[in-house]
């Protein structure tokens, strides 16, 4: 924990109990892509010293906006924002954090890549909703962390990011917090494994006040989104085309290209509704 959670723990040591409130908080996972092929490169020794490293610099990340580390899971990552101090800007904090995550690793992958070592890469997921948060476990042994479907889709979200190509998604009820801060695109409508009911997922790609790319690029893909919604399949096709033209290694414009060449052949029913059904957690 940040030095302010431990002094707020120190000056209130009844919260050091059992049990746990109900709270709007913002949880971000993150986690190694291809880990175990990594795992299987190095000897015990080098894994060690790569994973420590990283964890380090991923962990001043968090703490680096307030946010409270609730556990490492292997070589994934849980952070909690908002808790168990609030903070208002807790949904922008966490994305701030993410941002800065991947800095972080483009400066380790410099390092490893002068040494010799393996490059890895990662996906982090951030979510904003109602979740349980306090002390949980047993009476001899308890940790503060987080509980609750909200927590669920963080990681369910982190996961989607294999699938777009991406490395930032968040919720549309992180979006509707951060939107005015950060350079972000609707990446799709989805339903994820284990939800009934569809939401928005977002790609967050640079603080608005430092971004120095092409802001066409968003545009456009938006462009084709709105024409993919509309059944307008061809037009939708231009659109992601002249998306790959700005950037050609955008990974959702090509997904786009690919289902709406598929409706051109073949086209959903009439109550298609937009919605992608996400298979995978």
């Amino acid at each position: 924990m940040t030095p302010s959670v431990v002094n707020e723990m120190l000056k209130n040591p009844e919260k050091l109990k059992l049990g746990g409130d109900r709270k709007e908080l913002t949880i971000l996972f993150s986690d190694i892509r291809g880990f175990t092929t990594i795992s299987e490169s190095l000897d015990p020794e080098g894994l060690v010293h790569l994973l420590n490293e990283y964890l380090t610099k991923m962990t001043d990340m968090v703490f680096k906006y307030d946010g409270t580390l609730d556990k490492y899971i292997g070589d994934a990552i849980l952070a909690i924002y908002g808790a168990p101090l609030y903070d208002d800007d807790h949904p922008a904090k966490a994305c701030y954090s993410a941002l800065d995550m991947m800095e972080g690793l483009r400066e380790l992958r410099k390092e490893w890549g002068a040494r010799g070592m393996p490059l890895i890469d990662i996906g982090i997921g951030i979510n904003t909703g109602s979740m349980v948060a306090g002390n949980m476990g047993s009476q001899t042994r308890f940790d503060y962390t987080v509980m609750g479907d909200s927590v669920n889709l963080g990681s369910r979200l982190e996961g989607s990011n294999k699938e777009y190509g991406t490395h930032i998604v968040i919720s549309e009820y992180t979006h509707h917090y951060v939107n005015d801060l950060f350079v972000s695109r609707q990446l799709d409508s989805v339903r994820v494994k284990g939800k009934r009911l569809p939401i928005k997922i977002f790609e967050v790609i640079s603080r608005k006040d430092t971004f120095e790319g092409d802001l066409e690029r968003v545009r456009i893909f938006e462009e084709g989104l709105g024409l993919y919604l509309n059944r307008q399949w061809r037009q939708a096709i231009q659109a992601f085309e002249a998306v790959l033209g700005i950037e050609p290694t955008d990974t959702p414009s090509k997904i786009y290209i690919q289902r709406c060449t598929d409706y051109v052949k073949s086209p959903p029913p009439e109550d298609w509704d937009g919605v992608y059904t996400m298979s995978e957690k």
